[in-house]
């Protein structure tokens, strides 16, 4: 298996881990795909993967419906996507990714987890070059055969393919988002959820006692709201 099969298999934290919380950054991601986009699920193809997202979430429709809505208002404030880089504590790096419409509040909360939890918040490209930017989707299980399935998608940008119980994940490159979902729209394949991962190129093992240290600055992290996704290089 790839780096991606063992980079879901081994890490630490968990994504849409509370039910609030996941429909908070879904509510978010609506917001700026729409910006981008336009409210038409039909033209926006990054709103049509957001909604894919909220239906593996069990986000009701209405409150789906009721985020567009909100997201096409005057009043709808914009977030901006910003980065934020820094080491936990025994030299985990740690990166941030976070959707915020007041850049001073989340800048002073990130700073602040960094420093109350023995870490240091660093500067733009400090460890973003220590993970691959990669884009994933899930697909139904149907049995089909898994090399068979990667022999088709190679040529669209997937790199990796394997089983899980929830169903197959594909892995691919940042940029080759767009092309992989549009294959598979193209081609009645039934996407379950989509989105992007950071893979660290490689990890760092530790002991218990330092694991629950830098475990102490991702769980405050991951609680913010203005955070959307923590990666880190721990093993």
């Amino acid at each position: 298996m790839g780096r991606a099969f063992e980079f879901r298999k081994a890490r630490k934290f968990k994504r849409w881990d509370k039910m609030a919380k996941a429909f908070t950054r879904i509510g978010k991601d609506i917001v700026m795909a729409i910006k981008e986009g336009g409210p038409d699920p039909a033209t926006n193809s990054r709103l049509r993967a957001v909604i894919q997202n909220a239906k593996a979430v069990n986000m009701p429709k209405d409150n789906v419906e009721r985020a567009i809505k909100k997201a096409t208002s005057k009043d709808q404030k914009d977030y901006k996507e910003i980065i934020y880089e820094g080491y936990a504590p025994h030299g985990i790096a740690v990166l941030v990714e976070t959707a915020t419409d007041n850049h001073t509040r989340t800048v002073a909360d990130v700073r602040s987890y960094f420093s109350k939890c023995k870490g240091s918040l660093g500067t733009a490209g400090s460890v973003e070059f220590m993970f691959e930017h990669k884009c994933h989707f899930q697909i139904e299980n149907k049995g089909q055969d898994i090399e068979e399935l990667e022999f088709e998608l190679i040529d669209i940008g997937v790199e990796e393919v394997f089983a899980e119980d929830e169903g197959i994940m594909l892995y691919g490159n940042f940029p080759d988002f767009g092309k992989i979902q549009a294959y598979l729209e193209e081609n009645e394949i039934e996407v379950i959820s989509s989105g992007f991962e950071r893979i660290p190129m490689d990890t760092k093992e530790l002991t218990e006692e330092q694991v629950a240290d830098v475990e102490k600055l991702l769980e405050k992290l991951e609680d913010n709201d203005d955070v959307q996704n923590v990666y880190h290089n721990m093993a």
